[in-house]
């Protein structure tokens, strides 16, 4: 055979493949839909800033034409100073909805104002992802570093999903990568608190330890590469939840990788997680 015929034989033998290719991808396309830049504030909130109507949006990729699915609301990191948006490619496709979150950063905001925002992120996805397709009783926060912490704190502390309109033990768990579980270092920067000075207050998961809060599953890097001694915060959470009666709290630790390593090895440890949690919640 010439060189050229066998040339055109690969061309020919590559271009039928292209579209088995594309077929996992158009798959995911076909059965998820992507909803982005959604406000979870309404003028109803009070006056809302351009800030606000800036960062307090969030983007909703949910599997198309099934009910009753779980979701995911999902907090980026980034030092409360930082970050956007995003839904994880890990954690696409994988029978569940995700809600990425904005919310509002330091220094231009308050730590505070980050605080409620993800509050009202939550509540707005425990009252409208019914309307979606999901059931508003599976409903789990999750996030990495600042994310994390957020998330443990607005599940811990239930004033603030209270102050919007939502009760945080109807959440179905949460899962918090590397999270802070003291007061975290941007809100005792915001103090003029040193990031090495630990600090335990209303601003701290730690200091909302109870019985009878929702699941919680804390993920850690290395113990001896983390940052500013995360892994040894989330082993006294998860000592304390277990010392006021708390069955559902699980530590994991990743050993090898470091406080920005840990997050592509966590992705499959939350996946698995959730299934686990997912599987408690409805039985099976």
């Amino acid at each position: 055979m010439k060189q050229s015929t066998v040339r055109e034989s690969w061309v020919l033998f590559l271009l039928a493949c292209i579209p088995l290719l594309l077929t996992p991808l158009a798959a995911e396309e076909s059965t998820y839909t992507m909803m982005k830049d959604i406000p979870y504030r309404e003028e109803a909130d009070g006056d809302l800033t351009e800030a606000m109507r800036e960062r307090c949006r969030l983007d909703l990729y949910c599997p198309a034409g099934r009910q009753g699915f779980a979701t995911v609301v999902w907090f980026h990191g980034g030092g409360l100073r930082s970050g956007e948006k995003e839904v994880p490619g890990q954690l696409r496709g994988q029978e569940f909805a995700v809600a990425a979150v904005n919310y509002r950063l330091f220094p231009a905001s308050k730590t505070a104002d980050a605080i409620d925002d993800a509050a009202a992120a939550t509540a707005w996805v425990m009252r409208e992802i019914e309307s979606h397709g999901g059931d508003p009783g599976r409903v789990f926060v999750a996030g990495y570093s600042a994310g994390g912490y957020l998330a443990a704190l607005i599940a811990l502390d239930e004033s603030h999903l209270r102050n919007r309109g939502a009760e945080a033990n109807r959440l179905a768990g949460v899962i918090s990568l590397s999270g802070h579980m003291i007061t975290h270092f941007t809100v005792r920067e915001e103090r003029g608190i040193p990031g090495t000075q630990a600090v335990v207050d209303e601003l701290a998961p730690l200091y909302h330890v109870r019985a009878d809060a929702p699941p919680l599953v804390l993920i850690t890097g290395d113990r001896e590469k983390e940052l500013l001694g995360r892994y040894e915060e989330n082993a006294y959470m998860a000592r304390m939840m277990k010392e006021v009666g708390h069955e559902g709290t699980k530590l994991i630790e990743i050993k090898g990788p470091d406080h920005g390593g840990m997050l592509e090895p966590a992705y499959p440890l939350l996946v698995e997680e959730l299934a686990r949690l997912n599987g408690e919640k409805t039985g099976e």
